[in-house]
């Protein structure tokens, strides 16, 4: 009998389900009296707490479709791991408990960057892990998409289409705020796909003269609107310049919601422009998945499932190439795939008359 865990960590997405699906279907299709599976509620949060229930494979049926997760998310930092919990509780040795006390032959789980760095940590604490690539901001070292970032590319181009209309029809400059703190794979993505006009992320610190020339070219060239895409966490070229602790002063101090009303209020008063903003939020990580993630998690859910069958642990199911692979999670856990400035996507859109604010 191979016993088998599953928690979904970090925030939520689309194709957790259809993840889960793909690890269930592969392990019990023609196992399915030798395989028993035990869901983990609420992330990391339930193995540490022992919050878990016995499933079987029926309840992980027709789940393909549905966005979210049917065990919970949760979110338990990495950095503060290896501190107590408000109980006192030492969270890893309660982890390492759950695990033992269900005799699990293996965990999968599936989440982002602060997800596999406590995952690899388990597997260095003597469990046996396998990991699915799960984010919208695609961010994940060692895999050529993660699932749930095609969804969201969807949703916030769709945004990006919809505020085409009222700013045609209004003759203003609309910034659409996209998720992203970290990098711009989302709103690059969608910036491109729903045809805007100036695009800034945070690994291009942008100049707002730069942004201001770009909007003043279209009015000089009779184009009477401007569509700004802008991730959560795009920075200004002087902000960029700033440590760590200072941006982090600065931001906390600020006055505007967030970086793009800051930028909205500079347009207005350089340009004497009227320019509103649309923040998506939460939208962009919710509801079904896209076909392409329908794909790509099924055959992530499944290769995991071959590579538990293989007894193969302590690795990460990627897709390269498109293909399925097993990277070791210790070229994953700690590390952020940042868009490449000069890559060639960059360079294409900056061709057809795309500013990066550079």
């Amino acid at each position: 009998m191979i016993k088998v865990g599953i928690l979904t960590s970090g925030g939520d997405c689309q194709g957790l389900n259809g993840a889960m699906y793909g690890v269930v279907k592969g392990l019990t299709e023609t196992n399915k009296d030798k395989v028993e599976i035990y869901g983990i509620l609420d992330g990391y949060t339930g193995l540490i707490n022992g919050d878990y229930k016995k499933m079987k494979p029926e309840e992980f049926e027709n789940i393909l479709n549905f966005g979210g997760s049917i065990l919970g998310n949760s979110r338990q930092p990495f950095k503060k791991i290896n501190e107590p919990d408000e109980n006192g509780k030492d969270k890893v040795e309660a982890m390492k408990h759950t695990y033992k006390e269900l005799g699990l032959d293996c965990l999968v789980i599936l989440g982002g960057n602060g997800t596999h760095k406590t995952a690899n940590l388990l597997y260095k604490e003597g469990l046996n892990v396998v990991t699915l690539p799960k984010t919208i901001d695609n961010d994940l070292v060692g895999t050529d998409v993660s699932f749930g970032f095609q969804s969201a590319v969807d949703i916030a181009t769709n945004t990006i289409d919809c505020i085409h209309t009222t700013a045609a029809s209004h003759s203003r400059v609309f910034i659409v705020e996209l998720m992203g703190h970290k990098t711009g794979w989302l709103t690059l993505h969608a910036g491109i796909a729903g045809g805007s006009d100036v695009i800034l992320i945070p690994e291009i610190p942008y100049d707002l003269d730069k942004v201001v020339e770009a909007i003043n070219k279209r009015i000089n060239d009779k184009k009477h609107f401007t569509i700004l895409a802008v991730a959560e966490g795009a920075i200004s070229k002087d902000d960029a310049q700033l440590t760590k602790k200072q941006y982090k002063a600065k931001v906390a101090s600020r006055r505007y919601p967030s970086v793009s009303y800051e930028i909205a209020d500079q347009i207005q008063e350089k340009c004497g422009v009227e320019v509103r903003v649309a923040v998506p939020g939460h939208t962009q990580r919710g509801g079904s998945p896209c076909p392409y993630d329908r794909v790509l998690c099924t055959r992530l859910g499944s290769a995991a499932a071959q590579a538990i069958m293989d007894g193969k642990f302590g690795c990460m199911i990627a897709m390269i190439n498109n293909k399925t692979k097993c990277v070791p999670l210790g070229e994953v856990a700690g590390k952020l795939k940042t868009v490449d400035p000069d890559s060639q996507m960059i360079q294409e859109a900056k061709r057809i008359g795309i500013s990066f604010g550079d």
